[in-house]
């Protein structure tokens, strides 16, 4: 894990909003940088608020960038200097709540090949062939017959299931995954997350894990960067973050994970 394959550069984000005919503004990052290497899981922590998923949606092109850059793969994606030219297929995302990420009114075949339309009829071809759809759901723990059905017709974690096939469809370079557990129940958060771990030694994926469960954070990520009132307080590998903590807020963290966690 050598290479850069994103770098987040003094990245800014405000919005702005009235209540009772008074301005305000929140500012959701701030001066936030920080890179991911090619390979590496990076967990980007923090409480609800502190900025994280907005970030997530900055990477994404879901909002605009105020001022800083988003260079992806040595381009500049977002901020300054930007060409405005999204690597559609070479990100993607796996949202929080799959029910609501999900088109109830989709097949479970269509949901995955969704993405594909963005991309050249070459690319939508060999991606999006029956061999190639029917590799990705039974590596993602479902079955054939699952392809025709709708997701009302899943529990949460098939659901979350089926948008992390739709994520890897494209065979992206970078995937990121937005509190892709917190949804679900507890008895299958931990199905999820061995199956995402699997699936980045499988696939060789890159992946920006983003929570506030330092536990699933501790087991899952290589580096992490912990995320506060929309700044970024700390960053440093796996051990040094749970065994030497710098930061106030970090060690506030991981005061609230369970002892199990913290051994080992």
């Amino acid at each position: 894990m050598t290479e850069n394959i994103l770098q987040v550069s003094h990245l800014n984000k405000t919005f702005h909003f009235k209540t009772k005919n008074v301005k305000h503004a929140n500012h959701a990052v701030s001066d936030v940088s920080f890179e991911i290497k090619q390979g590496e899981v990076f967990g980007l922590v923090g409480e609800s608020g502190s900025g994280k998923s907005t970030i997530a949606n900055l990477l994404m092109n879901l909002e605009s960038v105020d001022s800083g850059q988003i260079i992806f793969n040595g381009e500049i994606i977002a901020g300054t200097d930007s060409k405005n030219t999204f690597p559609y297929g070479d990100i993607q995302i796996v949202f929080q709540d799959p029910r609501s990420s999900l088109d109830p009114r989709m097949s479970i075949r269509q949901i995955i090949e969704e993405p594909l339309k963005f991309l050249s009829q070459e690319k939508r071809s060999t991606l999006g062939s029956s061999e190639n759809i029917l590799k990705l759901i039974r590596a993602v723990g479902l079955r054939e017959e699952h392809l025709d059905r709708k997701p009302h017709q899943f529990s949460g974690g098939q659901r979350q299931r089926v948008a992390i096939a739709r994520a890897l469809v494209t065979q992206p370079k970078l995937v990121v995954l937005d509190e892709p557990t917190s949804a679900l129940d507890i008895s299958v958060q931990a199905q999820v997350i061995n199956l995402l771990k699997s699936l980045q030694k499988e696939f060789g994926l890159t992946y920006l894990f983003i929570s506030h469960n330092m536990g699933v954070v501790k087991y899952l990520c290589d580096r992490i960067g912990v995320l506060n009132l929309g700044k970024l307080v700390e960053v440093a590998t796996n051990e040094e973050i749970f065994n030497r903590p710098t930061h106030e807020y970090t060690k506030k963290l991981l005061s609230s994970v369970p002892t199990m966690f913290q051994e080992g």
